[in-house]
């Protein structure tokens, strides 16, 4: 980066930043600071809703999901229109009428007060892990790729969130985010221009969506009915609608966004944005990384994406062999290319068209193959490293190919998406923490002001520890399955019991409270199992497993206690 880049990157940064403490400074009560006054509009909601969402992990990992398994991870997102219109019909109506802070409030109004600590603590646990994993994805990757000084960085990122959440709660996050969708989506449409302009030097848009069709990269459904395919129509339809649903209904990051709308219909509007948009942004991220696949098919690409990798190896004893392997790399990516400016021409019989389409796949698997030989090599070197490095992808190619200026802007992108979602997720923490523990528990009588106050420094001591995460962090798989298993993992049992709650007014606090528990523990369980290779099943089967579990386990309970009550 040159001095055109970092200016670039910071002035967009700071601009955010004193932006939203300017906009709500000011601030006189826990209403206005964790409702942001009920003044919110259905545009403000819906685009503070999607960039709650769409963490900085959105736009460096999914790009690189998709150069590397192509479009199929879309279909995560196919119940997500449904969750929507469900939040909007049952969970809305209830959280106005009731006038709550946090979705757990109702909990204790319906069950007890140790179901709605049991909801909130779940809360506490799942998205205090993800706020640090938000902070540490970006910082860990652009440190990689820039050579800066990874502590420097988090704490840089978390430090710039900490201030403006602080200042102005849920308001300043709010407004702010709307910001930061404008340079997200800003950068990234810039970035897809650039990527079509290279590619566009070899063969025609069209061109490119034969290439990468012909390497099964534009298939976005798939309709196997097998429980260990990752991503499917099934689990994204089913799944993927109960990991929806119980982010959008139960977490208190987004159910924070909606209730500070000036009415239950603006809330709904501004999640019905979100029902039509968030899907063709998804599919627009992941097309974007299918089209740097086929721009590294015309220009080399590294046989492994993670610098910091590759020097470690090529100072180790496994040098040579390494080195070998980047050569017959290179001779494959060049067999590659070939095949693909030769299916590129336009003047060629099927018969060519399928014989080019043939040596592509043949040289394009040996590159993989290659790829593969070399991450090997790599844990020889040092069995500790992380060898997955399709989220180093996107920033590879905004460092070496964009001009200088472009760098920047696409920097403060990830940086933009990162306070997005960490401050959303803070705000949240502080808010839950707040409301449900210190102000039920702790100090019921205390005044606006001093509430006001907690919740800043609760923000403040929520910032500190998701930045301690992140520095503590350890490398993980690819970042944006990461953030959905942690979800998927505690989601849906909270799910169940808010279910429980509308659905099935015969169940008690104890029958549901007992029952999420087993239900939670069961889910850990399941998750571990599959992780010891004890059997294969798709993480987004987990909110599926917990919510229905909470459900039928709930109503069971209620049936042995409520007959034995009678019975007595």
């Amino acid at each position: 980066m040159n001095n055109l880049d970092l200016i670039v990157l910071f002035g967009t940064l700071l601009f955010i930043v004193a932006y939203g403490v300017y906009k709500t400074r000011g601030q006189k009560d826990i209403e206005g600071y964790l409702l942001g006054g009920n003044s919110m509009k259905w545009g403000t909601i819906g685009l503070s809703v999607m960039a709650t969402q769409a963490s900085a992990i959105t736009f460096i990992s999914t790009p690189g999901q998709a150069y590397e398994s192509g479009m199929g991870f879309v279909q995560n997102y196919f119940g997500l229109p449904i969750a929507l219109i469900v939040v909007s019909a049952v969970f809305i109506p209830i959280f106005y009428r009731l006038k709550v802070y946090t979705a757990y409030e109702f909990l204790e109004k319906r069950f007890d007060l140790k179901t709605r600590y049991l909801g909130a603590a779940i809360f506490l646990v799942q998205r205090g892990l993800a706020a640090g994993i938000t902070i540490y994805a970006p910082a860990i990757i652009i440190s990689s790729i820039l050579h800066w000084d990874l502590t420097t960085t988090i704490l840089g990122t978390g430090i710039l969130v900490i201030i403006y959440t602080v200042s102005g709660g849920t308001k300043a996050v709010s407004i702010t985010q709307k910001q930061q969708m404008a340079v997200i989506m800003a950068g990234m449409f810039a970035a897809f221009f650039m990527i079509i302009g290279y590619i566009n030097d070899h063969t025609t848009f069209g061109g490119a969506l034969e290439i990468a069709g012909n390497l099964g990269k534009l298939e976005a459904v798939n309709f196997s009915t097998d429980a260990g395919e990752r991503y499917t129509i099934w689990s994204g339809l089913t799944g993927g609608f109960f990991l929806a649903l119980s982010y959008f209904g139960t977490d208190q990051s987004q159910v924070q966004r909606y209730l500070g709308g000036t009415s239950a219909a603006e809330s709904r509007m501004g999640l019905m944005f979100n029902a039509l948009l968030k899907i063709p942004m998804q599919f627009f991220i992941l097309f974007v990384g299918v089209m740097v696949y086929v721009f590294f098919i015309f220009y080399n690409p590294p046989i492994h994406f993670k610098e910091a990798s590759v020097e470690i190896v090529e100072n180790s004893e496994y040098a040579e062999e390494f080195n070998s392997l980047n050569n017959e790399y290179t001779l494959a990516l060049g067999e590659r290319k070939n095949a693909a400016l030769n299916l590129a021409k336009e003047s060629i019989s099927d018969e060519q068209r399928q014989l080019f389409a043939s040596e592509l796949k043949e040289a394009d698997a040996k590159s993989v193959q290659i790829r593969q030989q070399a991450k090997e090599v790599i844990l020889k070197a040092d069995e500790t490293l992380e060898t997955k490095d399709s989220d180093y992808v996107f920033l590879t190619f905004i460092i070496t190919y964009l001009p200088h200026g472009l760098i920047g802007l696409l920097i403060a992108v990830i940086f933009s998406a990162a306070m997005s979602s960490t401050s959303s997720e803070l705000n949240a923490l502080a808010s839950t923490t707040s409301v449900d523990f210190y102000k039920r528990a702790i100090k019921k009588d205390g005044s606006p002001h001093h509430y006001l106050n907690t919740s800043k420094v609760l923000t403040f001591a929520w910032g500190v520890l998701a930045i301690l995460f992140a520095i503590l962090a350890k490398n993980s798989e690819n970042l944006i399955e990461a953030v959905n298993i942690i979800g998927s993992i505690f989601y849906g049992t909270v799910l169940g019991i808010f279910l429980v709650a509308f659905f099935f007014k015969r169940v008690m606090g104890n029958a549901v409270f007992i029952a999420a528990l087993i239900a939670q523990t069961g889910v850990i369980v399941v998750h571990f199992m599959t992780e010891a290779g004890v059997f294969t099943l798709s993480y987004l089967w987990y909110n599926l497993i917990g919510c229905g579990s909470t459900i039928i386990i709930s109503l069971i309970i209620q049936e042995i206690t409520g007959h034995k009550k009678s019975a007595s």
